[in-house]
């Protein structure tokens, strides 16, 4: 398990800053100007903060970024951070200036001189997630993570509205530590032993396990997983900080996805590990809020299952009966996530009774064929709840853009000997896969499906984390919590931090 770096809040003590080890950044504007800790750092360093801030590549660098004098002279620290940011920065510029600490101090103990800074929990969030690294499997992990002491001029105010911030960022780093690891590790069964753990925070867990599935009639979602030597399970986590009707969260969790017998291409199949990526994201989300003591009731449920190709795998040409009870053509058996999903879904309708649901899934190809690695497909059924996410999103930096959803797709799902197919064919891939969920949605449930396929794992470094699981999500689901189901009228101003 990944452990953030740690974090505290302290009083402004500029006296011993000439002994200081480690590392040390201070924040200066566009316009040069230095404050009081600047001024001493200034001092101490012979004027090369003032030579530094008045050059004029310092304006034209970007808010956020900086420059590092290193091993600079009066002092003991190792290097020195001007990180060029405003004194009431935006949200994704003070994220932005916690980024650029984590990939200049690497793993160095630092102390940042914040002062009067605004948002500067904001700029911790920005350390704290940048500064990730999944190692648990390197013989030679690396240096351990050095501490951070941000000095402020009200740290316990500070303090207090980074703790919320600070929760989410251990729900981000769980939801990355899921996606990042390998399937034989992961394994269903240890899926749910990890979500388990959750009961420790107070969180309530069930885990049904196949028989009980296979009473309810969850035949598509067993299905999945019929070919493998890993049982399927679904698990149910409840965070009951309210008692009105819940918010749902549903995550496809295929730990492992071969294609089962419409087998994958053996190029890139390793990657297949995050095709849970929406379940990480969903138990991710459950761990922030149970932190962070949410004044909310959401519910997380995870379908959790292997697909292989072996004797016992489902074929193409099988017919299987939802838990709905309509009937599904398999003419693809690598288009599984769906056939997860709707057991899922409808199993949250009937026995869950939600107030929205939102389910989330590495789905199809095709949505990064349409949106590339930037966004998130986003599918709904209502306008104003979708309209809230695609918001809350937008505030949060993480990329979603709205698909159409319409009957034409809807009809390309018809099949000759049972009530639908589980593919619709190459033409709108990832709207065809959203028809097909929303088949398992009542009319009066507001929902919205996130194709998250281009946006759970990336190739290359991203603004708040390295290659790898980005947590995508996370963020923008607490502040959607916040903003719409919690009980508290402040809860999203206190997001803000």
């Amino acid at each position: 398990m990944t452990r953030l770096r740690s974090i505290a809040f302290d009083p402004v003590d500029l006296d011993p800053l000439a002994t200081v080890a480690g590392h040390v950044a201070v924040f200066v504007g566009a316009d040069g100007k230095l404050g009081r800790a600047a001024r001493r750092l200034d001092r101490l360093t012979r004027g090369a903060l003032t030579r530094a801030t008045t050059a004029e590549s310092w304006a034209k660098k970007p808010e956020g970024e900086g420059v590092t004098l290193a091993w600079p002279a009066g002092m003991a620290a190792e290097a020195l951070h001007l990180i060029r940011l405003e004194r009431r920065p935006g949200l994704t510029e003070a994220r932005r200036a916690g980024a650029s600490l984590a990939r200049m101090a690497g793993a160095k103990p630092l102390v940042v001189l914040a002062e009067n800074l605004a948002r500067v929990p904001q700029v911790a969030l920005g350390l704290a997630l940048r500064g990730y690294a999944f190692t648990d499997h390197k013989s030679e992990r690396g240096e351990p993570l050095g501490a951070a002491s941000f000095q402020c001029s009200k740290p316990e105010e500070v303090a207090a509205a980074a703790a919320p911030v600070l929760a989410v960022a251990e729900g981000v780093t769980f939801t990355r530590d899921l996606v990042n690891e390998p399937a034989n590790v992961l394994t269903t069964t240890e899926f749910a032993t990890r979500l388990e753990a959750l009961r420790d925070l107070g969180v309530e867990v069930e885990v049904l396990d196949e028989p009980q599935m296979r009473d309810l009639g969850m035949n598509a979602l067993l299905a999945v997983g019929e070919g493998s030597a890993s049982p399927s399970k679904l698990v149910v986590m409840r965070w009951r900080g309210a008692e009105d009707a819940p918010l749902v969260l549903v995550g496809k969790g295929v730990v492992f996805d071969t294609g089962g017998i419409s087998l994958k291409p053996g190029a890139g199949m390793e990657d297949m590990t995050m095709d849970m990526g929406g379940a990480g994201v969903v138990a991710g989300v459950m761990k922030a809020l149970a932190l962070r003591k949410a004044s909310a009731h959401v519910v997380g449920l995870v379908g959790l299952v292997e697909n292989m190709p072996s004797g016992t795998a489902m074929r193409p040409g099988d017919v299987v009966r939802s838990m709905k009870g309509d009937t599904i053509e398999i003419l693809n058996t690598d288009a599984e996530g769906r056939l997860v999903l709707c057991d899922v879904l409808w199993y949250a309708q009937e026995v869950i009774k939600p107030a929205a649901m939102v389910d989330l899934a590495t789905l199809t190809g095709a949505c990064i064929v349409a949106l590339g690695y930037e966004n998130a497909a986003v599918y709904s059924n209502e306008d104003t709840f979708c309209g809230q996410f695609l918001r809350t999103a937008q505030t949060e930096g993480e990329g979603a853009w709205r698909m159409p959803l319409a009957q034409a797709y809807d009809d390309m799902l018809k099949s000759p000997i049972a009530d639908m197919k589980n593919i619709g064919g190459r033409p709108g891939g990832s709207i065809t896969a959203a028809q097909f969920l929303k088949r398992f949605v009542k009319d009066d449930v507001p929902w919205i499906h996130l194709d998250i396929a281009g946006v759970a794992s990336l190739k290359t470094d991203s603004l708040l984390a390295p290659k790898g699981a980005t947590g995508w999500g996370v963020l923008t689901l607490d502040r959607l919590v916040r903003a719409r189901f919690e009980t508290r009228p402040e809860a999203e101003t206190d997001a803000e931090g």
